[in-house]
């Protein structure tokens, strides 16, 4: 049996995320104003990877994080290569989450304001519906915006802290910390393990989480394959 963290894409989808999946045979997907995730088995065979194409338009581009290796990451036929990043994945140990009186909730009237600071910091895919994924919290200066931090992934048991930006001209403040911390206070009180991902040359991301409580537990890679017109479908 795998660990949940091993495959989490999948895992969501086939639970927390089950209300939000699109599916077909082995491979499954978040709508495309959602997230830009694709999720197949371990060691995906040719079958999977066509049961995949019939969730994708010609055309569109997606993410399979973790399913590829390799400089080139090998993709199989049908797909090409659209991007391949180096990431790695770290989980709370010993993070001390707390809730912050600063921080608000954000809802559906809120996502212009986040697709704008998310636009600007390029935290990660912030899509417009990505909100239902989880929990959003936001501070907001003179009614604006300036940073914001929530939920994405939700394997069994594990929670990923997504979306952590703050607008240029309010870093230095501490705010990303307070945001993470205050975010996982909300994951930790259903019971839930925080967890997040990062580029791995985002150097100074990692090393704040690390001070943070955070501590890698494996690398993974990033790969967006786009499907063309000749991709195997079954």
């Amino acid at each position: 049996m795998t660990h949940p963290l091993d495959n989490p894409v999948l895992a969501s989808l086939a639970g927390a995320h089950a209300g939000l999946a699109l599916t077909g045979g082995r491979a499954a997907r978040y709508p495309a104003d959602v997230s830009p995730f694709c999720a197949l088995p371990d060691q995906p065979d040719a079958a999977a990877w066509a049961d995949a194409a019939r969730l994708v338009r010609p055309g569109e581009a997606v993410a399979f994080p973790g399913q590829l290796s390799g400089p080139r990451g090998n993709p199989p036929p049908g797909w090409e290569l659209d991007w391949l990043g180096e990431g790695v994945q770290l989980v709370a140990t010993a993070l001390a989450a707390k809730p912050d009186d600063e921080a608000v909730l954000l809802g559906p009237a809120d996502v212009p304001d986040m697709l704008r600071l998310t636009e600007l910091t390029k935290p990660g895919p912030f899509l417009p519906r990505t909100i239902e994924m989880g929990r959003y919290l936001g501070i907001r200066r003179d009614g604006q915006l300036v940073a914001m931090a929530g939920e994405r992934l939700r394997p069994p048991g594990w929670t990923e802290i997504s979306a952590v930006c703050t607008d240029p001209a309010w870093r230095g403040h501490g705010l990303a910390s307070r945001l993470t911390r205050a975010v996982a206070a909300g994951i930790a009180a259903r019971g839930d393990t925080p967890f997040l991902h990062a580029i791995a040359a985002n150097t100074t991301a990692i090393r704040l989480y690390e001070e943070l409580g955070f501590t890698w537990r494996r690398d993974v890679t990033f790969p967006v394959l786009r499907l063309t017109d000749a991709a195997p479908v079954g």
